[in-house]
């Protein structure tokens, strides 16, 4: 689905001759990205076959953890005090979902 609505935006954009322009190396960390997000969706989905709804999803959602390790780590963004509890709210709710 995300290749499907991501060819539309490039077509209706009319950005499709711009695409040799891509560098190789972007264009490898594309398709990566866009096998990593089928692949996850994936398991997510046989996740949810073998366990219930109520376990799964609260593990899913803790995944922004990662992520905001991972921007800061790698792309060194900050994390604002407003963004922090933000973040604490999330990971609160969520473990919350767990009780």
């Amino acid at each position: 689905m995300v290749l499907v609505i991501s060819w539309i935006l490039v077509f209706a954009q009319k950005k499709s001759k711009d695409i040799k322009n891509i560098p190789k190396k972007e264009l490898l960390f594309i398709c990566l990205s866009g096998i990593a997000t089928g692949a996850s969706w994936l398991c997510y989905y046989k996740a949810l076959q073998d366990g219930p709804a109520s376990v799964v999803v609260p593990v899913d959602k803790l995944s922004i953890i990662v992520t905001v390790v991972f921007s800061y780590i790698i792309f060194k963004e900050k994390l604002t005090k407003k963004s922090l509890v933000g973040l604490l709210l999330l990971v609160a709710g969520t473990f919350a979902m767990l009780l």
